[in-house]
Parts: C-alpha cells; structure tokens; sequence
C-alpha cells in the first residue's frame, strides 16, 4: 500500500466496535490498487461514546465516506445532514458518503445479503424465510427480502431494545409490499421449531456465534433444522459458525456472512468512487466458495 499513498490519497473509514476482525479493509484496499484508484481504506473503533466526535473529524478532515458497523448504525444518522430511503425505512446506516461536506447515509446490508444468496445459487423469491435479529443488518435484510419478493418471513428476535423496531418491520413490511411478515418472541422455542420446519431459509442476523459469542447459537439442537433446509449466517468470523456447522453436520446446504460483506461492500464502493468492484477477483482474494 505504500507506494499508492500519495498526497493526494482520499481516506475511507470503518467504524465500529470492535472490529479489529473484520476483513472490510483487506477487501476495499485490494479492490483500490486493482483499479489503481488513490484511496485508502482504514478501521477505526469506534463505540456510541466516541461516534459524534468521530462524524465531526470526518467532516473536518474531508474523509471522502465510512462504513459503519454494530453498535454504531442504528444511532449514527443523528450526525448525519441526510439519509437515503432505504436507510430511513430501515432504521440504520451502514454506509456514509460525504460530498463537499453534505454526509450522508445508505444502507447496503440488505442488497449484500440478496446478492449473496443469487451468487451462491439460492432463490429465496416467491418461498418462506424465517430470520433471527432486529438490528441494523437484520432490519435491511428483512426490509430487502420483502422488496425482492421473498413471500413470507417470520421473524423472531428477544424482548429487548430492538422489539419494538421489529414491529415496526413488519408494519412496514406488511403495509408496503406484498410479502407477510410476522414477529415472534426469541424466547418460545417451539414456535421457532414449526416455523423452520416450513421454511425455505433460515438466518442467523445477529452477533451470535462470534467474539464474545463464538461457539453459540440460538438453536438447541439439531433436530430444528432437516437437510433440504437451506441455512446462513451474517457471521463470517469465524467463517463457520456453531449454527452452520450444525447445519451441515445434518445435512443443509450453508452460506456464511462472507458473500454478504463483500456484495455490501461492493455497493458501498460504488458509492465512495463510483466505479464497480471487481468481484471475481475479489472472491479469489477472499477465498470465497459456496
């Protein structure tokens, strides 16, 4: 990277908390000096505490945009002149641009999650998904799915801070497309199990099954899951989770959150330079395989 850092080098963020693991800035910084573009792209960490000034020192220092990850998206459009649609539906931004001092935020987790799932071979259009999560990525997956035709999905997520946004989920979702969205309690594991049981697809759309969750999951045992069940993680570190080794040691087909980050990360990059990611490439690097 150092012979492509000039004075002219345009800086591109990753905030979050923590995100020492992610795998974002190895990706963004090949796809710059594959396309010989003068950018360069760095993780900060970054939690609630520190976000405002942080926002305030991108827009100082002319930092050309960031992504933003947990616990930072659904809180970060507060420091932000403006939002996209999909980012005010979905209660979260992942993605900041900033153009001559006008920062603003998108949301690209759910067009990465759908993009994911083609390139792996999955069409999830017209079937049932059941997710677990209610958060920032969680809440564009859901919203996406819905807009790109998914049929029904059942939500499940805990009574937390996040319940009352998955409400409002699926009154969005219900209202303003054509797919069925229902919401369930986290806790009631035998509505989890019949709800798998006719589903197409199941996601995991939370931190669990990494750092400090590695080695959990939220299904008890394997009897939820059956081998023509197909089944993904947004996890990608580790790259197999509890949830997927589970799942494949029953026998269903299993897409980690790899494939997720770097189609994301490839909307977010068309964003910041304008130009398309070379994904091919880009899966080589990553070693992607489904």
């Amino acid at each position: 990277m150092g012979e492509r850092i000039t004075g002219h080098t345009e800086l591109i963020g990753l905030i979050a908390y923590p995100i020492r693991h992610s795998s974002s800035p190895a990706m963004h910084n090949e796809a710059f000096a594959k396309l010989g573009l003068d950018y360069a792209y760095l993780a900060f960490e970054v939690d609630n505490d520190t976000l405002e000034d942080t926002i305030k020192g991108f827009r100082a220092m002319k930092v050309r945009g960031s992504n933003v990850s947990m616990p930072n998206k659904t809180v970060v459009h507060k420091y932000l002149d403006k939002v996209s649609e999909a980012a005010e539906l979905c209660g979260a931004v992942n993605t900041i641009v900033n153009d001559n001092g006008v920062l603003t935020g998108h949301i690209t987790d759910g067009v990465g999650y759908m993009e994911a799932l083609k390139d792996a071979g999955i069409d999830v259009i017209g079937k049932k998904m059941t997710i677990v999560g209610a958060g920032g990525a969680a809440t564009a997956i859901e919203i996406q799915a819905a807009l790109d035709g998914v049929a029904e999905i059942s939500i499940f997520n805990k009574k937390d801070q996040f319940y009352a946004r998955a409400e409002q989920t699926v009154k969005d979702i219900n209202e303003r497309t054509k797919c069925k969205a229902t919401l369930y309690d986290l806790a009631d594991l035998d509505k989890l199990k019949e709800e798998i049981a006719d589903s197409y697809i199941f996601t995991n759309a939370t931190g669990m099954g990494m750092k400090p969750l590695e080695g959990q999951t939220y299904i008890p045992d394997p009897s939820f899951l059956r081998p023509d069940l197909i089944v993904t993680d947004v996890v990608y570190s580790p790259r197999e989770t509890a949830l997927l080794k589970m799942a494949k040691e029953v026998g269903c087909k299993t897409m980690n959150g790899l494939g997720m980050m770097l189609f994301q990360g490839a909307a977010a990059f068309k964003l910041f330079t304008g130009k398309d990611m070379p994904i091919e490439h880009m899966k080589e690097v990553l070693d992607i395989k489904y």
